[in-house]
């Protein structure tokens, strides 16, 4: 590589760390007119970074650094999504023929599964300079974020939006879980939808 990247790189980004850049950007920006917050999706906790990461977060990097650049304040707060299928057939997995162990320690082994890689991604992200919030990541094991998550969920029963009904669920036998419509491939199946193209409205209806 020109310019000798492989040494200067990452002397950059620990300079970067050293002078608390990304903090320093919000304190810069914390009295500005507009404020820009990228939702960001999070990735599992269940391995090493791949190419999907890289082009995911750098592109979503390249907006909030472009965004401040501008004049906004644009914070952002990684996180990461510690439940799920993934992480728990890695620990499954890992477990062998010593498979069956009691629920409660099967989640133990999977919060720390979970705790180890995003220590690894949170690395290796800041290692593709990444700016963030990465001292105070939100988790979804998190009991904070958990709690959240049930008093919303409150909300809904409160306003008669959750209710019990009945609708065929596609189970994977080898995943032994439930599958969503979107993670089935069906094989010589004629779907009858169809794509119209409709003219637009001039001016536009007001929003209902």
């Amino acid at each position: 590589m020109r310019g000798n990247l492989p040494k200067r790189e990452p002397e950059i980004i620990r300079r970067w760390e050293e002078i608390g850049l990304y903090a320093e950007l919000q304190s810069v920006r914390k009295d500005a007119r507009e404020q820009f917050i990228l939702h960001d999706g999070p990735p599992y906790a269940n391995g090493n970074i791949h190419i999907g990461h890289t082009l995911n977060k750098v592109l979503k990097d390249i907006v909030v650094k472009f965004r401040i650049m501008a004049g906004a304040r644009s914070p952002y707060v990684p996180g990461w999504d510690c439940h799920g299928l993934p992480i728990e057939l890695a620990v499954e997995k890992s477990l062998g023929r010593k498979r069956e162990v009691p629920k409660v320690e099967l989640r133990r082994l999977c919060r720390d599964y979970a705790e180890r890689y995003v220590a690894i991604q949170r690395e290796e992200f800041r290692r593709l300079g990444i700016i963030g919030d990465w001292e105070h990541p939100y988790l979804t094991m998190d009991q904070e974020y958990e709690a959240a998550e049930v008093r919303e969920f409150g909300k809904l029963l409160e306003t008669g939006a959750v209710y019990r009904g009945r609708k065929p669920v596609i189970w994977c036998p080898s995943c032994a879980t439930a599958l969503a419509e979107a993670e089935v491939d069906y094989e010589d199946v004629n779907s009858p939808s169809i794509y119209v193209a409709f003219p637009l409205v001039s001016p536009l209806p007001e929003p209902l």
